[in-house]
């Protein structure tokens, strides 16, 4: 037991000492932060998958105090936000739980993390950083008017037009937070994973992107808010307006990946090489209309079938 103890304590040290390097990498140098911040989750993830929750939580805790010591109280968030993520991660490894388990509660965990952070920075500091994004945008928007009554004599846009445009963006935050969340749980998956499995751990294997299958309740939900903004057309700015405006951002976007999925599935049975799947996904991106057509018919007729059929004939 003494031995084992001593191990820990060693392996926390260290995994600390690596949680802080990352961290620093991330504040002071500039054309690598990103992998830093990517990276960072991994000692804490490979730490949480080996030793029990409440040692992992102590070492996060020590990991993050040390960031704000050494890299600047600016950098606590991130940290809080990766540390959390990478106990997460870590237990549902240590804990043999399936692929869709551990995407999803990593993504919670980095969505319920992100709320804290805005919570904190708002009663705290006073800080409101989706109020200052959002002026921000404004700003933009009235400087590039101000260049071009200056050049041509007229203005781009009228203040009627850029609150306008303003406001959608304000009422989907939610959603767009939202979808961040899950997107950024899954690249670092994605990255540490590989890392994980060579450093001996029993990582789960996720399946190729196209053979992603979402439920076909999707459909459901998605007949449900046409049919609300359809019948019901709520008031804009109301409650449920917000809310069909919200679901609806995060709808379409599952179908769009629905849609590229579907387009991998068929480049992949056509034996195609694989650079024309990278190519289809970057056309795909600026036609997120035809995606959603194309992911809604995926799931409602099961194309893949016909693909398949037509492809053994």
């Amino acid at each position: 037991m003494p031995n084992n103890q001593t191990k820990a304590l060693v392996q926390g040290s260290m995994t600390v000492a690596i949680f802080t390097i990352l961290m620093l990498i991330s504040a002071y140098v500039p054309l690598i932060f990103i992998v830093g911040l990517l990276f960072a989750p991994l000692p804490i993830t490979w730490y949480s998958a080996n030793y029990k929750r409440s040692s992992s939580i102590l070492v996060a805790v020590v990991g993050c105090i040390l960031t704000a010591l050494t890299s600047g109280i600016i950098m606590l968030p991130f940290a809080f936000i990766l540390a959390l993520l990478g106990i997460v991660i870590g237990s549902a490894i240590n804990q043999k739980k399936s692929k869709l388990y551990l995407f999803m509660s990593s993504g919670v965990a980095v969505l319920l993390s992100m709320a804290i952070v805005y919570v904190a920075y708002v009663q705290f500091a006073n800080i409101n950083i989706i109020s200052m994004s959002i002026d921000l945008l404004r700003e933009n928007y009235e400087q590039s008017n101000e260049l071009a009554k200056t050049v041509t004599g007229q203005v781009v846009f009228q203040q009627e037009q850029i609150e306008a445009m303003l406001k959608p963006i304000e009422l989907t935050i939610p959603a767009t937070v939202t979808i961040t969340a899950f997107m950024t749980a899954f690249i670092i998956i994605t990255l540490n994973l590989p890392v994980l499995k060579r450093l001996g751990l029993d990582v789960p294997k996720f399946a190729p992107f196209q053979n992603m299958r979402l439920p076909r309740s999707i459909l459901w939900y998605y007949m449900i808010v046409l049919c609300i903004n359809l019948f019901v057309r709520p008031e804009f700015g109301s409650t449920l307006d917000i809310i069909v405006l919200n679901v609806s951002s995060i709808l379409w976007m599952l179908l769009i990946l629905q849609g590229i999925s579907f387009i991998h599935y068929f480049i992949s049975k056509k034996e195609m090489p694989n650079a024309v799947k990278w190519i289809a996904t970057l056309l795909a991106l600026p036609l997120s209309s035809i995606m959603i057509l194309l992911g809604i018919v995926d799931l409602g007729f099961d194309l893949r079938s016909l693909v398949k059929g037509k492809t053994k004939e």
